[in-house]
């Protein structure tokens, strides 16, 4: 129960925020109730496409999704994240406990600086809903997402802010469809690399379940209020999540 609890209220600011969270739950597993990393990743990242699925059909019914991207950058990041868990399990834990942790820092810095820091030009970007030209679009969605995909599944992230990144950057998506938009690419992702860690025996399924139940209860009620809050407070609490994971992920070493 005490699982459940944590989970849902995790749950409900990942679904606010558009972010399957596999880091944070990760951080909370490892540090708060001393699951080992690798299994910690494993069970997050599964457990992400079922949470993931709950808070994009949340969002859908919201009018925050734009399906044509989420599809193509999700198909191609399923392929990256299943060879990312294979590697992942190669990494030593104590190692891989610090790299999860810089990727979430990284992560902190990026969005701060795409959200806030607008004029730099690598990240200076005009909100639009109209598509670039279709060989346009696959080039950057083929590279694009195999590589979010390989970042999730070898760190077993849901590599949520680069995911939003890509979809503001490159794709030039309002941040509201960003957002929801985000939840239905780290949906195969997240099939596809939880399948990859339990190849590699790492996921448990008495904790996958009560990850899943607290997870997907959270992530539907907090997908509800997006469209809900102001904007000033969904960007700052987009930007602050990754770097409470590598607080509590760092404090748990």
């Amino acid at each position: 129960m005490l699982i459940f609890m944590t989970l849902f209220g995790v749950g409900c600011l990942l679904g606010l925020t558009g972010g399957g969270g596999a880091g944070v739950v990760i951080a909370v597993l490892t540090a708060v109730f001393n699951v080992p990393i690798h299994l910690a990743m494993g069970t997050s990242l599964g457990a992400m496409s079922f949470t993931t699925l709950s808070g994009a059909v949340s969002h859908f019914r919201e009018g925050n999704v734009n399906l044509y991207t989420g599809i193509a950058l999700g198909v191609f990041g399923a392929v990256g994240a299943f060879a990312g868990a294979k590697f992942a399990s190669l990494i030593p834990a104590a190692t891989l406990h610090y790299l999860t942790g810089g990727m979430l820092i990284l992560s902190t810095i990026l969005m701060y600086l795409c959200l806030y820091q607008p004029g730099i030009p690598l990240f200076s970007y005009t909100p639009t809903e109209k598509l670039v030209s279709p060989l346009q679009f696959w080039l950057m969605a083929a590279p694009a997402g195999f590589a979010l995909g390989c970042l999730s599944g070898t760190f077993g992230i849901g590599a949520t802010p680069f995911i939003q990144l890509v979809l503001l950057i490159l794709y030039r998506l309002p941040i509201l469809i960003a957002v929801g938009t985000t939840m239905l690419v780290i949906f195969p992702i997240a099939v596809f690399g939880g399948f990859g860690y339990l190849l590699e025996g790492n996921l448990d399924a008495i904790l996958f379940l009560q990850v899943v139940a607290g997870l997907m209860a959270g992530t539907y009620i907090g997908a509800r209020f997006t469209k809900r809050i102001p904007h000033r407070i969904l960007k700052f609490v987009m930007t602050i999540i990754p770097g409470i994971g590598a607080v509590v992920l760092f404090m748990g070493g």
